[in-house]
């Protein structure tokens, strides 16, 4: 255009074309055609910039003459090219045409998309010469050349990839259910072959799209479905014959990826190591857009639509082939995480299945992906709820799958549970989620989940104390269901998974052992637990906290704080005792009623507390070397203690009941001794009259002899206040005073379980309730009297093989008699209400 003579050519012919435009377009586009054939690609700029001063007739007859060309070649020989087309085919005016328009394209793309969507509808409407167009001479008015539309709009999309995006997205959102009839009416004259060539061009470019893909998809899967599948939103069903044609063409489409995936140039394995000299991999546009979906194409797989699914799951597969591990992982973790029964689950196994062959390691890589999932908060509790119980799942089919003879060396459920025993630290914490539901999904996958051969102490230690936790809140959940009168079946199972997951953790090493045992004890004694066992949150130091309407909060009390032994002098030890009844001139302390907890649901509670700690202390993992024990032979009888757990225990309660005597001395000081520890002693016993709990853990202790010689201070204090009260006592019953007479018989059978007491001696808690309260002194002075002289040693317990326990041979404590005299005595003195009794106290 620098040229003079060149622009003086082209403002000629230009003006020219402006007078004629008006009564022969035709002709003066034909001439600007031909000489672009004769000398493409040189002179298609000519026609560009012409076409630019004129760009809505211009395109328009560009297009017609381009369309009356192509249908006079192709009614000799109709050939459509899928793979592209070259300048030298049969239709040599098409190849000018998509490049005068792709030189248009730079300023009148909009004008472009616009003239192509018009000549796509109007070819599918039927033709009427009562009403002829403004141009008589156009295309619209032959039906050979409305026949020729489609196929020729397809030729110049397979051609110009350009053409293509600029009216794809249109295009689709234009395809509704009327105009598929009518495309469907047009197309149905056409031979069978020629059919086939345009359907393999469509699949080719909808390959090809490197831009809505995903809306494409979407139309051909909801085209497609079968008429007896309700369709999400308001598309109405195709009709059958529109069906069955875009069915045929997503069958085609997926065997064309399938075909595109599996051959390129180095093969299926989709090693990210591979030879960096090795031939780039041949970029499929239409999946590569597709990467960005995998969430949604996973939703729509786990509709579960017939046909649908198994169309989406396909693609889902070709999908991770195509983008190797990355996509993989993701896929396989979305369907993790949204699958909601075992039937949309099974999906992810079929994926895993085909993907398994040529992709290692892929079930690690999508827990990982989960975790990291769970380490973003990208999900919400129903979501980690659902992925959690989905992990469960799979883990839990490999009992099924061994069950039916398989290999289960390299099934998937054995690969889920490894790589989730890798993950344990992470998802520990999710047992003290703040949603119950993601607490019981989690309690529920870590006990199925099989534990790590290797783990670091901290990881234990802090998945240990998150288990204890989350028990106690699974027994306060499940009552607080049965006070409201809702099903408490989920928090029941929550309770059962908690106990099972305890009882494997603790079988897992002596450290898990000591950590569980220790925080079920300490967290039984603890203040905000205590209700849930029939305890109350008393004050040590004498009576229950007293209500807030009773004592207004005034803030910080000096007097409170003076009134706690911890912050006065410790006179432990001396002949010095401070007690604390009340303020001068405000009278005592007052006492208020503590409510009473349901008695059914402490009874519950309690057996769960005793069936887990037994569970644990009595698990085949133990280190049974330490000290022998072994499982009974008798299957029906409960394995018994392991004497190293049950001293755990023994330790544990020692060192919250009374800190200050936690390694002391085993051996017990005369009766009179007590004196000086009264002070100590009251405060055991006011720990056991606040949990009563504690009854039912010196039980486990004492079948795990010899550990009950370790709780010999406490025993040692509860005996001396409850000796203080029989002595002090004016009642004529003893079951006038319930709680003493109810403590010195478990206190005695405890003891007599234990093995401190020889079998005379054990028995004399049964005579309690028909005795007077000075004779109960006088019995349980006698027991006191044996076990000082005979000290709770754990040197003389000696181990049984054949019991499996640890036994104490009392003929080398001496001669019993001396201890029994008084017990006979009062035989005697009640002989009318203890017959029965005499036989039970024969040395």
């Amino acid at each position: 255009m620098s040229c003079a003579a060149t622009r003086s050519l082209m403002e000629a012919y230009s003006q020219c074309l402006a007078a004629m435009l008006a009564w022969c377009p035709d002709a003066c586009v034909d001439a600007l055609l031909d000489t672009s054939v004769q000398h493409s690609p040189h002179f298609d700029w000519v026609v560009a910039h012409i076409g630019s001063a004129f760009p809505g007739t211009i395109i328009s007859r560009v297009l017609a003459c381009g369309l009356k060309d192509f249908c006079s070649h192709g009614a000799k020989d109709q050939g459509l090219v899928v793979m592209g087309v070259e300048k030298g085919s049969r239709v040599p005016k098409i190849g000018s045409v998509v490049g005068i328009l792709g030189h248009l394209a730079a300023h009148h793309s909009d004008s472009i998309r616009k003239e192509l969507l018009r000549m796509f509808q109007e070819s599918l409407i039927p033709s009427s010469p009562l009403s002829p167009t403004s141009s008589s001479t156009s295309w619209e008015s032959s039906p050979q050349l409305r026949r020729a539309a489609v196929p020729f709009l397809l030729q110049l999309a397979a051609m110009s990839p350009n053409l293509f995006g600029a009216v794809s997205a249109e295009l689709v959102e234009l395809l509704r259910p009327p105009v598929l009839l009518q495309l469907q009416a047009l197309l149905q004259g056409l031979p069978r072959e020629e059919l086939d060539n345009m359907l393999g061009l469509a699949v080719h470019l909808i390959s090809q799209n490197p831009s809505g893909g995903a809306r494409v998809l979407r139309f051909l899967a909801d085209t497609a479905t079968p008429a007896s599948v309700i369709i999400s939103g308001p598309t109405p069903s195709p009709h059958e014959g529109v069906r069955e044609g875009c069915d045929r063409l997503l069958q085609m489409l997926l065997l064309h990826l399938h075909k595109l995936v599996y051959n390129r140039s180095d093969g299926v394995e989709g090693n990210p190591h591979h030879s960096a000299s090795s031939q780039p991999k041949t970029v499929i546009p239409f999946l590569e857009e597709l990467q960005t979906h995998v969430a949604e194409l996973c939703a729509e797989t786990l509709r579960l639509e017939r046909k649908r699914h198994l169309w989406l799951h396909q693609l889902l597969c070709l999908l991770s082939v195509y983008g190797g591990p990355s996509v993989a992982t993701e896929a396989l973790c979305q369907l993790l995480t949204q699958a909601r029964n075992p039937e949309e689950l099974a999906l992810a196994w079929q994926l895993h299945t085909t993907l398994s062959s040529c992709m290692a390691g892929l079930i690690p890589a999508a827990v990982a992906r989960c975790v990291a999932q769970i380490h973003t908060h990208t999900l919400g509790p129903r979501q980690l709820r659902q992925l959690l119980l989905n992990l469960a799942a799979a883990i839990q089919s490999q009992d099924e799958e061994r069950r039916g003879a398989l290999s289960t060396q390299s099934t998937m459920a054995v690969q889920m549970g490894s790589a989730v025993s890798g993950h344990l630290h992470d998802f520990g914490p999710l047992l003290l989620h703040g949603d119950p539901v993601v607490s019981h999904a989690a309690v529920r996958l870590l006990s199925v989940s099989p534990l790590p051969r290797t783990s670091s102490s901290a990881h234990l230690l802090l998945l240990a104390r998150a288990a204890v936790t989350h028990f106690f809140l699974a027994l306060r959940r499940r009552g607080e269901m049965g006070k409201v009168g809702r099903d408490g079946g989920q928090a029941a199972e929550a309770v059962n998974c908690s106990v099972l997951l305890l009882s494997r953790f603790a079988a897992y090493s002596s450290l898990t052992l000591k950590a569980v045992l220790q925080q079920l004890v300490e967290g039984s004694l603890h203040k905000g637990n205590a209700d849930l066992f029939g305890g109350q949150t008393a004050d040590m130091s004498g009576s229950p906290a007293v209500a807030p309407s009773v004592s207004p909060d005034l803030g910080a009390s000096l007097i409170d704080i003076n009134c706690c032994f911890g912050t006065t002098v410790n006179f432990s030890g001396s002949v010095w005792s401070v007690f604390h009844a009340g303020v001068i001139g405000k009278g005592l302390k007052v006492r208020t009623d503590t409510p009473l907890p349901d008695p059914s649901g402490v009874i519950q509670n309690t057996q769960t507390l005793l069936a887990v700690v037994v569970q644990c202390c009595s698990s085949s993992g133990l280190n049974g070397s330490i000290n022998g024990s072994r499982p009974s032979s008798d299957p029906d009888e409960p394995p018994p203690i392991n004497a190293e757990a049950a001293k755990v225990i023994a330790v544990t309660l020692v060192e919250n009941v009374c800190p200050d005597v936690a390694n002391g001395e085993l051996s017990w000081p005369p009766e009179e001794h007590a004196r000086t520890t009264v002070e100590r002693d009251i405060h055991i016993r006011r720990y056991f009259e606040a949990h009563p709990v504690l009854f039912a853990l010196l039980q486990v202790v004492a079948a795990g002899r010899p550990a009950l010689c370790y709780c010999s201070a406490v025993l040692r204090g509860l005996l001396a206040t409850l000796l203080a009260h029989w002595e002090a006592s004016r009642e004529g019953l003893s079951t006038d005073s319930q709680w003493h007479l109810q403590a010195s018989c478990l206190l005695v059978s405890c003891m007599g379980e234990g093995q401190l007491l020889p079998p005379v001696l054990a028995n004399v808690h049964e005579a309690f309730p028909h005795l007077a309260p000075f004779e109960v002194r006088l019995l349980l002075l006698a027991v006191w009297e044996y076990v000082r002289g005979n000290g709770p040693m754990p040197q003389k317990f000696v181990f049984s093989s054949e019991k499996g326990l640890f036994c104490r041979d009392f003929s080398r404590d001496g001669d019993v008699a001396r201890y029994v005299a008084p017990i006979h005595s009062v035989l005697h003195k009640n002989i009318d209400r203890l017959g029965h009794l005499c036989w039970r106290f024969q040395l």
